[in-house]
Order: structure tokens, then C-alpha cells, then sequence
């Protein structure tokens, strides 16, 4: 199994509304998280940056790439739209990180 891990940046006063959004986060955007291959999905926040530190596990078979063609995903990008850094089509911005250490 692989990982990967990212950064996303919330906007000022939108860290409690994201919160709730994500804990009833859509049934739809779940399964098709499962049916690309992500296990363990896991966000993490820094209060003092406003950043988002995502890690997830990723089968060895997984299509997370191809993600933003479903369109739970795309509605789900434009309900949280107002909330976070975007793109123009209301994909978060993410930035991906460079493993430096890991140990099991």
C-alpha cells in the first residue's frame, strides 16, 4: 500500500464550518473515495497557518487521479468552495509533500 500526503489552505473564520462539512461528509464522496483505491483518509489542521495537512493510503491499484472526473466530487469541491483556497473550477489548491522520515 502507498501514501501520499498534501497541504490545503482554508480561508480565515471558515475552520469550524469546514469541520462540521467534513463530519457529515457526503456518502457519495465516500464511496467514491473507496472505489478509487484511498484507505485511512486523514486531515489534519495547524491553527496558527491555516493549512490542512492531508495523508492518505492508497491501494496499489488505486485511480485517486482520476477523482475529479466523478461529479459527487466536483459538487463536493463547490460546496466547500467558500471555505478554502481554490482553483477556478473549485478544486482545492493542494500541494503535495516529499516524504523525509517514515518508520513502522
Amino acid at each position: 500500500m502507498k501514501q501520499d500526503a498534501f497541504i490545503m489552505k482554508l480561508k480565515p473564520g471558515t475552520v469550524e464550518e469546514y469541520k462540521r462539512r467534513h463530519d457529515e461528509i457526503w456518502p457519495a464522496v465516500k464511496q467514491a473515495h473507496e472505489l478509487a483505491g484511498i484507505r485511512d483518509y486523514s486531515i489534519y489542521f495547524d491553527e496558527e497557518t491555516l493549512l490542512l495537512f492531508a495523508v492518505r493510503r492508497l491501494t496499489d491499484d488505486n485511480t485517486a487521479d482520476t477523482l475529479k472526473e466523478e461529479a459527487c466530487i466536483r459538487e463536493w469541491w463547490d460546496y466547500n468552495a467558500d471555505l478554502m483556497e481554490c482553483k477556478p473550477d473549485n478544486e482545492p489548491v493542494t500541494r503535495p509533500l516529499r516524504l523525509m522520515f517514515h518508520m513502522d
